[in-house]
């Protein structure tokens, strides 16, 4: 058993996730049962996690020093290496800042330590953090570099204490599962086989918590709901309602693609129409925190009409399924030390007094295990490859207020950009694309005549569970051809610019 040591890092769960598909349990803990846990069950190692604080800050979480002296090995990933470091007698300051990709160079020869086995001397790694180590404390050695950063990854052997400063556990970081199986080697880990995601647990767990009640479906056409509606449908049957709210707000073709999956596997949707009524709460709303929590507060509304319809019809209803995943919770702050990044339409922006329940499927789940579990289930790959799309639609992709000539306008960009990705035979190969009204103006040239419009940010990344991303390398000509039917077919733009910044240090959606 290894133990995980939480402090707030977006990643946590997933640190926990890739320890686990390389043959080791693990267990999260916070980090003030962290000494008294690690005495009384002996783990095989202690791996402490990322996190958002700079290590002095008031009320920063930290941990008991005597943990370094178990005999235990432990590994500090990012805030774990910055806190150790200070802890042990180093020097932390707020210094060179790296967020995204940055270039490792190993000091040493892989071979001739065990926690640099397997890697090259040089290989990409995935940076987030504001804070630098500047002084190590006694014992400790640098082992790897990066260009901005001098203390990159270092070793106590004596102790057995090892630090990155990078994030081994994202997919972005080259050879970072490597990192983690020769930290779980030198602590002798006991192996465990790989764990499997068990689909009848799931529905069971659906079964016992709703009951005998009828559970409201939140669908979207997106794989996440999708996937949580027939995990649904699978387990309680014709007690399971979806409901597609549309609001204006989705991809065009979008309810037509939601009937499509339910006559899939047999149960008819409930469309509700509330484009009128999303439009009149949006109205002079900019901020687009506001939007999302105003989205999440009239979904449950809408969510409660349809409860009270079929209350009426002598149904007993009391639950609301939702395609919640874990990066949405984790973004919305899921942990006590964790940093909320935005609310989620769907977690975050929810009322508290709801009188719904929420039954999250596959709420504890990443991106691409949610579509494992899609395959799994049988269902066709255009269902489970659906890009990503945010819960509140375009209402987060139009910078400054929404209206109904601007999400036309959102509409006309987006589909110009799906169809020329489909044209080019790259749509199935980028995880998300879509352009963004961006509310800033820029003089263009139409006509020999000057004219003064608003400017579409083209944002196209690639991911695999949404924690990390980068932009995709396209080729120009099609970026060129997206940009030129941008510009001449959708009123009032000026301009396309293509942002090709990473995840970190920024979000996928523009908000």
């Amino acid at each position: 058993m290894i133990y995980l040591v939480d402090f707030g890092s977006q990643v946590t769960h997933l640190i926990s996730r890739r320890v686990k598909s390389l043959g080791a349990s693990v267990k999260i803990i916070s980090p003030k049962d962290a000494v008294s846990l690690s005495e009384k069950q002996k783990p095989a190692g202690i791996i402490l996690s990322g996190g958002p604080a700079s290590v002095y800050e008031e009320n920063a979480p930290t941990i008991d020093p005597s943990i370094f002296n178990l005999g235990i090995p432990v590994l500090g990933i990012c805030y774990g290496l910055q806190l150790m470091v200070k802890l042990l007698g180093g020097k932390v300051v707020s210094g060179k800042k790296e967020y995204g990709p940055a270039t490792l160079k190993l000091k040493v020869k892989s071979e001739k330590l065990k926690v640099a086995k397997d890697l090259p001397q040089r290989f990409t790694v995935w940076m987030s953090h504001g804070d630098e180590v500047v002084s190590l404390p006694s014992g400790f050695e640098i082992i790897g570099s990066t260009e901005h950063v001098r203390v990159g990854f270092v070793v106590d052997k004596k102790r057995k204490i090892y630090g990155v400063q990078f994030h081994p556990e994202v997919d972005h970081t080259e050879f970072g599962d490597e990192v983690l199986k020769n930290f779980i080697d030198i602590c002798e880990a006991k192996k465990i086989k790989k764990i499997e995601i068990n689909i009848e647990e799931i529905e069971e767990e659906i079964k016992k918590i709703a009951g005998d009640q009828y559970v409201l479906g939140a669908v979207s056409g997106g794989v996440d709901s999708t996937v949580s509606a027939v995990l649904t449908a699978k387990a309680i049957g014709n007690k399971f309602v979806p409901i597609y709210i549309d609001n204006g707000l989705m991809r065009e073709g979008t309810k037509d693609h939601v009937k499509k999956i339910f006559a899939h596997i047999g149960i008819n949707v409930d469309i509700v129409n509330a484009q009128e009524e999303t439009l009149k709460k949006l109205k002079g709303v900019i901020d687009p925190e506001k939007k999302r929590k105003i989205i999440g507060n009239l979904y449950i509304e809408l969510f409660e009409r349809e409860m009270t319809k079929l209350i009426k019809s002598g149904k007993r209803v009391g639950f609301l399924m939702q395609g919640t995943i874990y990066s949405d919770v984790i973004e919305s702050k899921g942990t006590k030390n964790s940093a909320k990044i935005k609310s989620h339409h769907n977690v975050g922006g929810l009322p508290k007094n709801m009188k719904l329940q929420l039954i999250e499927p596959v709420r504890s789940f990443y991106k691409d295990e949610v579509r494992e579990i899609g395959r799994r289930l049988g269902l066709p790959d255009d269902f489970i490859h659906q890009q990503p799309f945010p819960g509140p639609g375009y209402a987060v992709r139009i910078r400054g207020e929404v209206t109904e000539e601007r999400i036309e306008n959102e509409k006309i960009a987006d589909k110009i950009v799906m169809d020329e990705l489909k044209n080019a035979g790259v749509l199935n190969k980028v995880f998300q694309s879509f352009p963004v009204l961006s509310g800033a103006e820029s003089t263009s040239v139409k006509g020999d005549g000057r004219n003064f419009g608003e400017v579409v940010a083209l944002r196209i990344i690639e991911s695999k569970d949404i924690m990390t991303s980068t932009w995709a390398r396209l080729p120009y000509d099609l970026l060129q051809k997206i940009s030129s039917r941008i510009v001449n077919e959708v009123p009032g733009v000026s301009r396309v610019v293509y942002d090709i910044t990473t995840k970190p240090p920024a979000t996928i959606e523009w908000e």
